[in-house]
């Protein structure tokens, strides 16, 4: 899943569905691989990009996964000239090792690349999370991608969420998964709660990653001059916070007020809907 690019394009061939997909993404743009699917990205001018790789797996390797050209290079030349009904000098001068990151021609434009499949139609791997109308509150914004809006994306959820400057993220926790963080721009503090007495405060800048387990209680606060914006990632497929504030709100009030020796004006002005930035 990438969500910080300046200009790209992803290519995909869809073996599952004897299908390709190719797509051109741009900043704040997602895209979805499927486990065990080949894909390529290419580089678009002027710049070039920058994007980010998510995995559901905490053990992921990128030298666990293979590329063609290892794929090629490994292969008796016999066997690949049988496989594909040619002489075998036709794989004379393919590469002898992998080729990860590499120089190569811009690519045409996006309508000259797509290769039409009379077989079947590939899923929509992308999905443009910048241009979706967002959650907001007063001091932010949130949009979610979830299989509720992106079908495809089963294993993997987000969440962009913008934090102006005087603002937090709420006091909340996530019941269904872990929460991983990226940070895009800005500076946050987050707290973290952990039961037991336990609770650690960290400091984050453009770059950094955060983590939450689930169930932990936690808040991002905006410590800078500028909006922080930042990424949430969960291994799930939809994807669910439980706000402090909404919770209390929903609790007779009498129990909230024996538990925290709150006054009532308190406990009656708590808000019963959700405001993901306050």
């Amino acid at each position: 899943m990438v969500v910080h690019a300046r200009r790209q394009r992803a290519h995909h061939g869809a073996r599952y569905r004897r299908a390709q997909f190719v797509a051109d993404v741009g900043p704040r743009d997602l895209w979805y691989f499927p486990e065990g699917i080949p894909h390529s990205i290419q580089g678009l001018g002027p710049d070039g990009c920058e994007f980010l790789l998510a995995f559901t797996s905490g053990v992921f390797s990128e030298d666990s996964t293979f590329a063609i050209t290892d794929l090629f290079a490994h292969m008796p030349m016999e066997a690949l000239a049988r496989n594909f009904g040619v002489p075998r000098s036709t794989f004379d001068h393919i590469p002898k090792s992998e080729r990860f990151i590499f120089q190569a021609a811009a690519p045409p434009p996006l309508e000259n690349d797509v290769v039409p499949d009379p077989q079947g139609h590939v899923q929509n791997m992308k999905f443009k999370l910048g241009d979706l109308p967002p959650i907001t509150s007063p001091g932010g914004r949130v949009r979610i991608a979830d299989t509720s809006n992106f079908p495809i994306a089963k294993n993997l959820a987000a969440a962009l969420v913008e934090v102006d400057p005087g603002h937090m993220r709420e006091l909340h926790w996530h019941p269904n998964t872990d929460e991983w963080q990226y940070y895009i721009s800005g500076r946050g503090r987050m707290t973290v709660f952990a039961a037991e007495g336990n609770a650690r405060t960290f400091d984050y800048q453009a770059g950094d990653v955060g983590y939450v387990p689930m169930s932990m209680p936690h808040f991002i606060e905006n410590t800078g001059s500028e909006p922080l914006h930042f990424l949430e990632l969960f291994r799930a497929h939809r994807f669910q916070d439980m706000s402090v504030a909404q919770w209390m709100a929903l609790t007779p009030p009498e129990l909230v007020a024996v538990h925290l020796n709150l006054e009532s004006g308190f406990i009656d002005g708590l808000r019963k809907t959700k405001q993901p930035v306050v």
